[in-house]
């Protein structure tokens, strides 16, 4: 130990402040609690092949037709990898809230295909799957061309802001589709 001398002391760094954590809105609570009373979705529609697709019934096939082939403009993106079922949720309302807000006709959706799930097979694909066909602002959605995700994102279409359905699932009058 002969001829050892001590580093000279070093600045600590302080750590980056945490991100900030998204607070629930008491609405948005609410709405939480109210979604998790409903029945779960028809199996039937949970359990799909490799592309998914849905349309409410006023919205023509050509118009899904055109959404498979990606002939909407894609106007936003968000991408749900990694995240766990609860995070994943809060994330997709609030990026089609907030898409809706913002006028947006057609957004991106990449839930993954499922390969980091094992034998489960994928989990965020059909929890996507089921939570947007249960939101109203969404009026169809569909697996997305190869070179903008394949089978692991969908295309999705929103209707306008305030267009909600009527009390026979048809949309309000005066909505243009």
């Amino acid at each position: 130990m002969n001829g050892v001398r001590p580093l000279p002391p070093r600045e600590r760094v302080a750590a980056p402040p945490a991100p900030p954590v998204a607070q629930f809105a008491r609405a948005d609570q609410q709405q939480v609690l109210l979604e998790s009373l409903l029945p779960p979705a028809d199996p039937a529609l949970l359990d799909t092949g490799e592309e998914l697709s849905f349309r409410r019934p006023w919205i023509r096939e050509d118009v899904l037709r055109r959404l498979r082939r990606g002939q909407f403009a894609v106007a936003a993106e968000t991408d749900l990898h990694g995240l766990g079922r609860h995070a994943a949720h809060e994330a997709l309302r609030g990026f089609v809230a907030e898409s809706v807000a913002r006028g947006l006709g057609c957004v991106r959706v990449i839930h993954g295909k499922g390969r980091g799930s094992g034998p489960r097979g994928p989990v965020l694909k059909h929890v996507v799957n089921h939570w947007l066909r249960r939101m109203d602002d969404v009026v169809a959605f569909a697996s997305a061309r190869p070179v903008d995700g394949g089978t692991g994102a969908v295309y999705v279409l929103l209707g306008p802001a305030g267009a909600r359905r009527g009390s026979h699932g048809q949309p309000r009058p005066g909505i243009r589709r």
